[in-house]
């Protein structure tokens, strides 16, 4: 910006738009202070250098305006979780399965969890058959992110909607 830029000659852009082609950085800097505005190195890489005139605080404020509007409109996904145990009744599972479907309208990812506890460790098939049946409910509407894998006394499964 304005006395940083080190190179004899810019190519240089007016603050309309405007090209006004190659010309020395002193002509550039004298144009800029002409029209009280700021030389600002738009791609410093080119040769010569690309500089434009322009409110450099008018600029760096709508990019902040244009970054914020950005940050409002993206959707942060939660990761709710559902968690369930093997000997679970078909009522439980139904409002369990209500819950997931509202979860992933609502654009969110699902953690199934599947809690043993006691004697139930000496029966996990009845817990893969549970999880498998959560799969096939599901499988219209999510997509399996992380499939089933225990860790210690439960197994947990990862859903993401279609």
């Amino acid at each position: 910006m304005n006395e940083e830029i080190r190179v004899r000659e810019v190519h240089l852009i007016g603050a309309d738009g405007a090209n006004l082609g190659t010309i020395p950085i002193a002509d550039a800097l004298a144009k800029a202070q002409e029209a009280s505005l700021d030389l600002v190195e738009i791609s410093p890489n080119a040769v010569p250098p690309i500089v434009k005139l322009l409110d450099y605080g008018k600029y760096k404020y709508q990019e902040q305006k244009k970054a914020a509007e950005a940050r409002k409109k993206q959707k942060v996904v939660e990761v709710k979780e559902i968690k369930l145990r093997p000997m679970i009744d078909d009522h439980d599972y139904d409002v369990k399965m209500r819950s997931m479907r509202r979860f992933f309208e609502e654009g969110d990812k699902v953690k199934v969890t599947l809690r043993f506890r006691g004697r139930e460790m000496a029966h996990q098939e009845l817990g893969t058959q549970l999880l498998n049946r959560v799969k096939e409910d599901t499988a219209k509407i999510a997509k399996i992110e992380m499939d089933a894998r225990f860790e210690g006394r439960q197994v947990v499964m990862v859903l993401a909607p279609r």
